[in-house]
């Protein structure tokens, strides 16, 4: 149960985009908050966005607002990151994580309980 894989990451150019998707096994997709993460080598994992259960609630980083936009189907399990206008200090390993017990969307990595294994985005200058 909560089984997560995210895919979608990559080699791109600064200014370019990419879609992440992470997919969720289980039949309980639909109950979780979800959220992204990214960790650059040397740093502490930070948060990037989340989104409610059902969808109609999101919350970004500051350094994320106007660029990246979450957004899930619960019908597929599945959540994605659209990130757009990505620059070289978006250089990280991006993880999409669950939350089963909160109704609110968390910013914090102690609040969500399962997590992807991480997939690389690289933004070359």
């Amino acid at each position: 149960q909560g089984q997560l894989v995210e895919s979608g990451g990559g080699l791109v150019q600064a200014g370019g985009s990419l879609r992440l998707s992470c997919a969720a096994s289980g039949r309980t997709f639909s109950m979780f908050v979800m959220g992204w993460f990214r960790q650059a080598p040397g740093k502490e994992r930070e948060f990037v966005a989340a989104i409610s259960r059902s969808g109609g609630s999101t919350y970004y980083a500051d350094s994320m607002k106007g660029r990246f936009t979450i957004s899930r189907d619960n019908a597929k399990n599945t959540a994605y990151l659209q990130m757009n206008n990505l620059k070289p200090e978006d250089t990280a390993v991006y993880y999409c994580a669950a939350d089963p017990r909160r109704l609110r969307v968390g910013v914090s990595v102690g609040e969500y309980d399962y997590w992807g294994q991480g997939t690389q985005v690289t933004v070359s200058s």
